[in-house]
């Protein structure tokens, strides 16, 4: 072999060998084994399907996997807080779901629960056991640790039918509030106030951050005119009554699903306010507070349902 031939091995070993590096580097598998989102289980139900290869089995046998893809999976997103005593936050626009490391007590659908095993911190992320996973989002998840396939069905919303706050029309009682004298133009004008003010998931308090996410734009909104709403779009839906397209008005709370989901279990993923005209305001990626359509484009195909709480 010639001494140019040998240096056009070596250059073409060393591209080979730095393309084998970068690809073992990433955490999932490429476009042969992507994510195939809308998979179907033999129920029939809709599953976030994808291949995790930074999995970890740890001496007891336990099969552990990132949290962040296997959230994204089902189209939630996931803030971590890494300073001291920060919950890492899961849901669409809206947290549903809180959890901190070593700790086997979270927040999931507005209520507290035990996991079976404590998430975990490794190499900067957050692992945790499938089936701590299925208790967290209240589904079932499926996973094969030879080939990295997990497999989670979106969460269901186990308010159904006529338990919980909800009446056998659908309706849902309206809390006793001093909110009759409301001007809900006065109320418009001043969310319309915050167009353009930064949306950040799992937002703090405006006063503290200047920032929104969709139910803590709501809130601080009404809040204003002593209308006390709770802090998540799933708990703001369990206040008011169901009103229809018809019927809308100003001032009224529209709740959107999750994309993916059954529209009859789906848990309010994101909220806004009514403000005539075929309109809303909301926050939501870029710009932030925004108006939007309702009858046409994006959010009227995800509409949930319509709630009155004035």
């Amino acid at each position: 072999m010639t001494i140019s031939a040998q240096k056009k091995s070596v250059a073409t070993a060393a591209i080979l060998l730095a393309f084998s590096l970068t690809g073992s580097a990433c955490g999932y598998y490429k476009s042969d084994t992507k994510p195939k989102v809308n998979a179907v289980n033999p129920a029939g139900n809709f599953v976030g399907s994808y291949y995790e290869k930074s999995t970890i089995t740890d001496k007891q046998g336990k099969f552990w996997i990132p949290l962040k893809p296997a959230a994204a999976s089902i189209g939630y997103r996931m803030k971590d807080d890494t300073s001291s005593g920060g919950y890492a936050k899961i849901g669409y626009t809206d947290v549903m779901y809180m959890l901190k490391p070593n700790s086997v007590q979270v927040f999931s659908l507005g209520e507290k629960i035990t996991l079976p095993d404590a998430p975990v911190r490794r190499d900067g992320q957050i692992y945790i056991t499938p089936t701590a996973l299925s208790k967290l989002l209240q589904t079932e998840v499926g996973w094969n640790p030879s080939s990295g396939e997990i497999n989670i069905a979106p969460p269901r919303d186990k308010d159904t039918g006529t338990g919980g706050n909800g009446n056998s029309d659908g309706s849902k009682p309206l809390r006793i509030q001093s909110a009759s004298n409301v001007d809900t133009g006065e109320l418009v004008d001043y969310a319309k106030k915050f167009l353009g003010v930064p949306y950040d998931f799992g937002a703090g308090s405006y006063e503290e951050t200047k920032k929104f996410d969709c139910s803590s734009f709501t809130r601080h909104v009404f809040k204003k005119f002593g209308v006390s709403l709770p802090r998540l779009a799933r708990d703001q839906d369990n206040i008011g009554r169901r009103v229809s397209r018809d019927d809308l008005q100003t001032g009224d709370l529209i709740f959107f699903t999750v994309p993916g989901r059954f529209e009859s279990d789906a848990v309010p993923g994101h909220v806004g306010i009514y403000i005539g005209g075929g309109k809303f305001i909301h926050t939501w990626g870029e710009p932030g507070v925004q108006i939007s359509e309702l009858d046409t484009g994006y959010w009227h195909n995800v509409i949930l349902h319509m709630q009155r709480v004035l």
